[in-house]
């Protein structure tokens, strides 16, 4: 077993190991003697996993489900707000536990939901899916989108325990698991380049289940040094603002979140090195690594409309925003733009051949 501390305000562990979910309540049961839990899940989670988690609760636990509709399109408002309702039919206390069981549209939704009812209560992650395994089920973040941008309304909120694994990554479909093997790229991008040559290789369930470890290892580090995103964690960033952008500019039904992380990873990293940031030959690296694969490189939404939505991008700040670049593999720095240097940056995208 991988075990891997999270130092944040509210300090926790991160398991990462094949068949854990069978023991769930063995680990959870660590922590606290809860009497109650309610597990959100997905329609699509649940006939996989909902029974295995469930048997693993003893009958002295009383467990409520509730799941909903899978997709982005399903973290919204009106989901958060019946959730709640749902919470409160079922008299849950804040002695009581929330388990977000599925990938990161349950995560960041269940998460939100537990860090308001009943001004918080505790909830733990049971990632399902690669992308919420290496990503969002770590460090908190926790939202439901808007139509006007992507995680607009949300709160920083720690789970008391993330338990991963592998074994759940058998049931994903080649696209979602390609999904989260941007994620995964990024980390190499951001952080650490010797993960590119295990990336290659990553196939190999032993080859996945040590790049999943050293995926988290890396956020967990980048979390503990800032928690709330000020700082040091705007490199996980890299690749979202113009993915975000796409992926709104299509209403989240043309590409998936890692889709178009994807292609924000290649087409800045093509940007910056045409303007001398980064070093040449990087943004081939990651053009290999996304095509290994199938990811895609590129879209053809306007330069314009890049601009316009990135601008109502939760991180935009002070009439400008913060883009994430490298200027190697493995390294990485957040440089902010005000508007028109944005717009100077962005439009370089017009002359380059794709």
């Amino acid at each position: 077993m991988h075990m891997i501390p999270v130092k944040t305000g509210r300090p926790y562990s991160v398991l990462v190991q094949r068949g854990i979910l069978q023991n769930a309540w063995q680990e959870i049961a660590k922590i606290k003697n809860y009497k109650a839990v309610c597990i959100v899940t997905d329609d699509q989670v649940a006939p996989l996993y909902l029974d295995v988690v469930t048997r693993s609760i003893p009958d002295s636990v009383r467990v409520e489900q509730y799941a909903i509709p899978h997709g982005e399109s399903s973290k919204n408002g009106e989901n958060f707000f019946r959730l709640q309702e749902f919470f409160a039919s079922c008299k849950l206390t804040r002695s009581d536990l929330i388990i977000a069981l599925g990938g990161g549209v349950v995560g960041d939704l269940a998460g939100f939901a537990a860090s308001c009812y009943l001004r918080g209560i505790d909830f733990v992650q049971i990632p399902t899916t690669l992308l919420a395994q290496v990503d969002s089920s770590v460090g908190g973040k926790t939202a439901v989108d808007l139509p006007q941008g992507k995680n607009l309304v949300g709160s920083f909120y720690q789970p008391v325990l993330v338990l991963c694994d592998p074994d759940t990554l058998s049931t994903l479909t080649p696209e979602i698991f390609r999904d989260g093997m941007a994620e995964v790229i990024k980390y190499a991008c951001i952080w650490d380049a010797s993960l590119t040559e295990k990336i290659k290789a990553a196939a190999d369930p032993a080859v996945l289940e040590a790049v999943i470890a050293r995926c988290i290892e890396i956020k967990a580090e980048v979390v503990a040094q800032d928690e709330f995103d000020n700082g040091v964690r705007m490199l996980l960033n890299f690749g979202h603002t113009i993915g975000h952008a796409i992926e709104q500019h299509y209403h989240y039904e043309t590409y998936t979140h890692g889709q178009g992380v994807a292609m924000g990873m290649y087409t800045i990293t093509r940007i910056s090195e045409e303007l001398g940031i980064t070093k040449p030959g990087t943004a081939e690296i990651i053009r290999e690594l996304l095509l290994g694969y199938s990811l895609p490189l590129t879209d053809s939404i306007s330069t314009r409309d890049i601009i316009d939505l990135s601008l109502v991008d939760k991180k935009s700040r002070d009439g400008g925003i913060h883009l994430i670049l490298l200027s190697q593999m493995g390294k990485a720095e957040a440089r902010f733009y005000p508007r028109q240097e944005l717009e100077n940056f962005f439009l370089v995208r017009d002359r380059l051949t794709w």
